[in-house]
């Protein structure tokens, strides 16, 4: 349950009034093994994180209070669940990102598994963050589009995501997180992030495609308020010494202001 001093949705709307911006690890219990955890975890000490996401659209290994539990080991940096269905619900994480993917079609991810999912959180003590989770295409299909059976927003329609997000805040979403997926051959666009940046006041995150120090600054300079790397991370571990340092870069620019 949260053991935090306060609640991860009020520390992300501070971020979004300050500017400051924040990195996340993305960690796939499947694809992480635990002797390569401990060493990331270990390097988040010199090159601090913000938040820790576990889960991933298809898991087949449920292991997730194990990683959970590595993570306390090493970490006192927030822990929120990432899940594709009811069975990645654990209450020892400290939040979960209730996501409805309001870029498809499909019921089931609109409300469906929400609704089976809403009594075991009930009852979890988890901090619950109803986010717009918004898939882009990346220029292959990923798991998640797979496995939710619906199409990505076009990667240059701007436009259409915009107001797929105004949408969302306007239903009573509290964040909104644009996502070129697992395995993303490019990331979300800084036109894309730009324009959903000017037409909501939600906090913004965006993953998926982020594998340099480049990529990640164009992110949060189109408007991102947090970016996610998960891949890039796993098959670069000296990616993180770049994302930590672009992430430096901007929130001391935040605080010379």
């Amino acid at each position: 349950m949260n053991r935090l001093p306060q609640s991860l949705l009020t520390i992300l709307r501070n971020y979004r009034l300050s500017g400051r911006k924040a990195l996340a690890i993305l960690l796939d219990p499947d694809k992480i093994e635990q002797n390569a955890l401990s060493d990331l975890l270990l390097r988040t000490n010199e090159f601090p994180v913000d938040f820790f996401l576990v889960g991933g659209s298809l898991v087949t290994d449920y292991i997730h209070k194990e990683v959970i539990a590595t993570i306390r080991e090493h970490s006192n940096v927030p822990i929120v669940l990432f899940p594709g269905n009811p069975l990645h619900i654990d209450a020892s994480a400290d939040a979960i990102l209730f996501l409805s993917l309001i870029s498809g079609r499909n019921p089931e991810f609109l409300i469906g598994q929400h609704v089976i999912a809403a009594p075991l959180l009930k009852k979890s003590g988890l901090e619950i963050l109803p986010t717009g989770y918004m898939l882009v295409d990346s220029g292959t299909q990923t798991t998640v589009s797979y496995i939710s059976g619906t199409m990505p927003l076009p990667h240059d329609k701007p436009g259409v995501a915009a107001c797929t997000a105004m949408a969302g805040e306007m239903l009573g979403l509290k964040l909104i997180y644009l996502d070129a997926g697992s395995g993303a051959r490019w990331p979300v666009t800084p036109a894309m992030i730009n324009a959903v940046r000017a037409v909501i006041d939600l906090p913004l995150i965006v993953g998926g495609g982020i594998n340099s120090g480049e990529k990640a600054y164009e992110a949060l300079k189109a408007g991102a308020d947090m970016i996610v790397v998960g891949n890039g991370i796993e098959q670069d571990p000296d990616l993180l010494p770049q994302l930590s340092a672009v992430i430096r870069e901007f929130n001391q620019s935040v605080v010379q202001a």
